[in-house]
C-alpha cells in the first residue's frame, strides 16, 4: 500500500510520520516551494489530546524536541474589558493530566511546522500544486500537478487545508463559508519596556479583550526555554536565516520571546478592503480601531511589527452528510475547518491523523479491508469534526451558532456583570475552569480505535522489518 497526501500541514505530516513509523509507504506533496514558506500563524495551542497524538505519530526523539520547543504553558484564561479590567480569570490549564502530560502546550506554527517536516526529507515534495485526480481500473489514484509530473497510490488524502483542490472535485457539495468575522494578527517583542505593559495573570495565560462593536483583542505571551548562550534549545527554535535576511523584523524571526496580538472584529463594521490590506496598512487599522482603549492596550497595538501583520478571514466548514466511502479521504482543514473559538483546529487534525493511521495500519496487517477501514475512520471523524466545527463558531458568535457576531452594549455589559459574579465566588469559578476544559477537549471520552498507537513492524535486532 502507498498512500498519496496532498498537503504538509499539521495533519498532513503527522500522518506521514505515523506511517512511516508503521513502515506503510507514503509520499507528501506541498504546493510551497520551502521550508520556510506557508506562514498562517504565530501560535498553536496543542491540548493533551493532540499531544497524545504527536506522541503516538513521531518517533520519540522527534516528539521530544517538540516539547523542548514548546513555550512555557500558561496556567489562566482571563476576560478583560477594552479598559484593561478584568473580568473573569480561571485557573488550572497548566496541571498535568492523569497521564502526565500538561493540560496545554503552546508552539510557534513555524516551529511547529520545522519539527514536523524534520525526517521526512526524502517524502515530501515541495512545489507540488495538485490539480486534479484520476481514479483508474485497477483500483489505484493518479494526482496529478501543475509541473506535469503525477504520482500513484492506493490511498489518496486531502490535507490540503481549507481551500482543498481535492475536497472541490471529490465534494464539491461541502463548501467553505463565512463567519461574518475578521482577524488581523501581529507579533511584538517580549522587552523588559512591553513586559511592563503587562499584568501577572496576563503573562500567565491567554486572555482575552472584548470591546463594544463587537471588538476584541487574545494576547498570549511567549516565553521559550533558552539554553545558556540564549538560543533555542534542540536548534529548531530558530528561523532561516535566508528568510531574516529577505525579510527583517519578527516575521520570521523565532528566536526571541514574544507577544501574539489577535484583533477581531465583524467584517461588516471593517473597511471593505481589509483582506487586501498590507501590513501597515493592518497596523495603522488596529491602531485606529483601540485609540479609545486602555493606554497600555493602545501601546502594544503601536508597538506590534508592520511586518508580522497580515489579516485573517475566518471561516467554516458547512457540515455534510457522510459520503459513499472510497480510496480517497480528507483530513484537518480539507474537510472540517473551524474558527478559532474553541483552539481545537490543529487537535483536531491530529486526532484525525492518529485515527486514519491506525485504521490503514489495520488494513496493513489484515485486520480490515481498505474501503471498511476508511469508512469506520470517517464515520467517527465526521462526528467529532464537525462538532467541533458547530461548537467553534458558537464560541465565537455567542452562545449558539445563529446569534449576531456583534454583541451589543447591553448584551456586553450583561455578560460583565455575570463574569464578575462568577470571579468572585471560588467555588463556581472552579467548576466553571473544569467545565471550560472539557469543552476545550481535555478528558473526554476518546474513540478506542483513536487510542490505538500506529503499530510499528517488529524489528530484529540487526534486522529488517519483518
Amino acid at each position: 500500500m502507498h498512500v498519496i497526501i496532498i498537503g504538509a500541514g499539521t495533519g498532513g505530516l503527522a500522518l506521514a510520520h505515523g506511517l512511516k513509523r508503521a513502515g506503510i509507504s507514503c509520499a507528501v506533496f506541498e504546493r510551497d516551494r520551502t521550508r520556510g514558506d506557508g506562514l498562517q500563524g504565530y501560535r498553536v495551542g496543542i491540548d493533551p489530546d493532540g499531544s497524545r497524538a504527536l506522541s503516538r505519530l513521531l518517533p520519540p526523539e522527534l516528539f521530544a524536541t517538540f516539547a523542548a520547543t514548546c513555550a512555557r504553558t500558561g496556567d489562566r484564561f482571563t476576560m478583560f474589558t477594552e479598559k484593561y479590567k478584568e473580568v473573569l480569570s480561571l485557573t488550572g490549564f497548566a496541571e498535568p493530566g492523569a497521564d502526565g502530560a500538561g493540560a496545554e502546550r503552546s508552539v510557534s506554527r513555524m516551529t511547529l511546522r520545522q519539527v514536523l517536516l524534520t525526517g521526512l526529507e526524502e517524502r515530501v515534495h515541495f512545489g507540488k500544486v495538485f490539480t486534479r485526480y484520476d481514479k483508474n481500473p485497477d483500483g489505484t489514484v493518479t494526482a496529478h500537478f501543475e509541473d506535469g509530473t503525477s504520482a500513484t497510490g492506493e490511498v489518496l488524502v486531502a490535507a490540503d487545508g481549507s481551500h482543498s483542490r481535492v475536497r472541490r472535485q471529490y465534494l464539491p457539495h461541502a463548501p467553505l463559508k463565512d463567519s461574518g468575522l475578521i482577524g488581523i494578527t501581529g507579533k511584538v517583542p517580549l522587552t523588559d519596556a512591553t513586559r511592563e505593559l503587562l499584568t501577572p495573570e496576563v503573562i500567565d495565560g491567554v486572555n482575552m479583550f472584548l470591546a463594544p462593536g463587537g471588538y476584541s483583542l487574545i494576547i498570549h505571551v511567549m516565553q521559550f526555554p533558552w539554553d545558556e548562550q540564549g538560543r533555542p534549545r534542540e536548534g529548531i527554535g530558530a528561523s532561516d536565516t535566508e528568510l531574516l535576511r529577505a525579510w527583517p523584523g519578527l516575521q520570521f524571526d523565532n528566536t526571541r520571546d514574544y507577544i501574539m496580538l489577535g484583533f477581531g472584529g465583524a467584517a461588516r463594521n471593517l473597511p471593505p478592503d481589509i483582506l487586501r490590506m498590507n501590513g501597515e496598512q493592518l497596523h495603522d487599522l488596529t491602531v485606529e480601531l483601540t485609540r479609545n482603549w486602555d493606554a497600555r492596550l493602545r501601546k502594544l497595538a503601536e508597538l506590534a511589527d508592520p511586518s508580522t501583520c497580515f489579516p485573517l478571514n475566518i471561516r467554516t466548514s458547512a457540515p455534510v452528510e457522510q459520503w459513499p466511502t472510497s480510496n480517497i479521504t480528507l483530513v484537518g482543514d480539507a474537510i472540517h475547518t473551524m474558527t478559532p473559538g474553541r483552539g481545537v483546529g490543529a487537535n483536531t487534525a491530529l486526532r484525525d491523523a492518529e485515527l486514519l493511521c491506525a485504521k490503514l495500519v489495520s488494513v496493513r496487517d489484515r485486520e480490515a479491508s481498505l474501503i471498511p477501514a476508511i469508512h469506520d475512520y470517517e464515520t467517527q471523524m465526521v462526528r467529532y469534526g464537525f462538532e467541533a466545527v458547530e461548537k467553534s463558531l458558537a464560541q465565537m458568535r455567542g452562545s449558539d451558532p445563529v446569534h449576531k457576531p456583534v454583541i451589543g452594549r447591553a448584551v456586553l455589559a450583561g455578560m460583565r456583570t455575570g463574569m464578575r459574579v462568577v470571579n468572585h465566588l471560588p467555588p463556581l469559578k472552579r467548576r466553571m475552569a473544569a467545565a471550560a476544559q472539557q469543552y476545550r477537549g481535555h478528558d473526554r471520552d476518546r474513540d478506542h480505535d483513536a487510542q490505538q498507537r500506529p503499530r510499528q513492524r517488529r524489528r530484529r535486532p540487526d534486522g529488517p522489518a519483518h
